[in-house]
């Protein structure tokens, strides 16, 4: 059913990964030329609007998880599904954070730049906990049901 406590988890878990999705994630300022130049999932962005590709394993792994955790939101009478399915997305979540260092600990050695973490890189760790909640939520659920079972 739609109105248990985890389906909100899930939903503000879903919610944050798209805010993580569509905003800076770092910002890098490159000594030589003062330039600020924004880091988002897929490409990096300089404040003359040039564009270019940088990297597709944050935006892939972002938008896996984004959505598996939409999906997971659906499988509500699957409860042992839905524990997996929302584990596999907490390990999906970790490693957006492993790669999200090393590709910033690349790009601040390669170039004469400061990094700075934007705000919204802690969307995806606020959303792990929101995860973690749902998880413990849908297994409480499982627990019940189980014990409700040997009682009949």
């Amino acid at each position: 059913m739609l109105q248990r406590i985890q389906t909100l988890y899930l939903l503000a878990a879903f919610a944050l990964c798209i805010g993580c999705l569509c905003s800076p994630v770092a910002h890098f300022m490159v000594s030589e030329s003062m330039e600020k130049v924004d880091m988002y999932n897929l490409w990096l962005v300089s404040e003359g609007q040039h564009m270019f590709y940088f990297c597709p394993v944050l935006m892939g792994l972002m938008v896996i998880t984004t959505g598996l955790v939409f999906i997971d939101i659906w499988l509500f009478k699957r409860r042992a599904l839905q524990m997996r399915l929302a584990t596999f997305c907490m390990t999906l979540l970790v490693a957006w954070y492993i790669a999200y260092g090393v590709i910033c600990y690349m790009l601040s050695s390669g170039m004469p730049a400061t990094w700075r973490p934007h705000w919204t890189a802690a969307l995806p760790f606020a959303a792990l906990i929101l995860l973690y909640l749902a998880f413990r939520g849908i297994l409480k659920d499982e627990m019940l049901v189980r014990s409700l079972d040997r009682l009949r």
